[in-house]
């Protein structure tokens, strides 16, 4: 899976995956009414909405992005129709060809990661049958459980040519509190990161590991540092955007290639219509609105990366 979303980075022109994280406050009020008239404001009529707010921009930025981002509790917070809402998202993107990274921060140790890799990248066995649950193209994996916590993954990932994101140095403000902690002289985000590499190795794909991380838009000088010590991972860069991340600080996270990184951005597409730039769309051209966001959003980049 690896070589495919590389590939659809060349493709494209656009390293950019777009977060599919739907807050009802994102969805148009067009777009809810319809579904409450049909399921009442319910869980249902809810996960009916942000399923339909979803299509509409799958529909209408597929063509310009290599992957998309849906992260799973803004499905869980819904249920159990939350979560067949996402399963629905994750169905409808491969069928527009997308690379799926679900972004789900799992991690726990023995036959607990082993479930979650198998219900989120692999397959499990019912009878004689064998069915892939959510079947998601990559995912994310939380480390801070050790390396009996992401084992799973990689024997998953090994089997079934699929990919994790391990969490490294993210984006959000008190990321430090403990990624930032000194240890032996060194920061600790370093140490997983080397864990990183060292794993990476172990799960080659033709020139990027199967294995990447994720490091925070927000921390341009630490993202040099890592690209540096994990050279054969992919890099998810989330806080670009609505969380302060900026086109020209994200050089540091690509190798010389043009490749090695790929950039979120979720509120700042898929809640575009609301902001003042493009609010000329209104709610219900929404969908027009992402597309135009995710244009900005590629000549952006390549302003400052290339």
């Amino acid at each position: 899976m690896i070589e495919k979303l590389t590939g659809k980075i060349r493709e494209t022109g656009a390293p950019v995956v777009v977060g599919l994280d739907p807050m009802l406050s994102y969805v148009p009020d067009g777009v809810k009414e319809k579904a409450f008239k049909e399921y009442g404001e319910t869980l249902e009529g809810a996960a009916e909405a942000i399923w339909q707010f979803n299509r509409q921009i799958v529909d209408a930025v597929y063509d310009l992005i290599p992957a998309v981002k849906p992260q799973i509790a803004m499905y869980e917070q819904f249920g159990i129709p939350g979560l067949k809402a996402f399963e629905k998202t994750v169905s409808y993107c491969h069928e527009k060809d997308l690379v799926v990274i679900g972004d789900i921060k799992r991690g726990d140790i023995g036959s607990t990661s082993a479930a979650y890799a198998a219900g989120h990248l692999g397959m499990v066995e019912v009878g004689s049958n064998r069915f892939a649950p959510f079947n998601e193209d990559f995912a994310t994996v939380n480390p801070y459980l050790g390396s009996d916590g992401v084992k799973p993954f990689l024997d998953v990932c090994k089997e079934y040519k699929k990919g994790i994101f391990v969490l490294v140095k993210t984006s959000n403000p008190s990321s430090g509190e403990f990624q930032d902690r000194l240890t032996d002289g060194r920061p600790l985000y370093e140490k997983v990161g080397e864990m990183v590499a060292s794993w990476a190795e172990s799960c080659m794909g033709e020139t990027y590991s199967y294995v990447g991380a994720v490091v925070g838009a927000t921390y341009p000088e630490m993202g040099r540092v890592l690209r540096r010590i994990m050279p054969k991972s992919m890099i998810l860069v989330p806080g670009y955007g609505a969380q302060g991340g900026k086109a020209e600080d994200l050089a540091p996270f690509f190798n010389p290639d043009g490749l090695g990184a790929i950039v979120n951005s979720s509120r700042g597409i898929i809640a575009a219509w609301k902001q003042e730039k493009y609010s000329a769309f209104g709610g219900d051209a929404f969908a027009d609105a992402s597309r135009a966001a995710v244009k900005d959003m590629i000549e952006d980049l390549k302003k400052a990366v290339g």
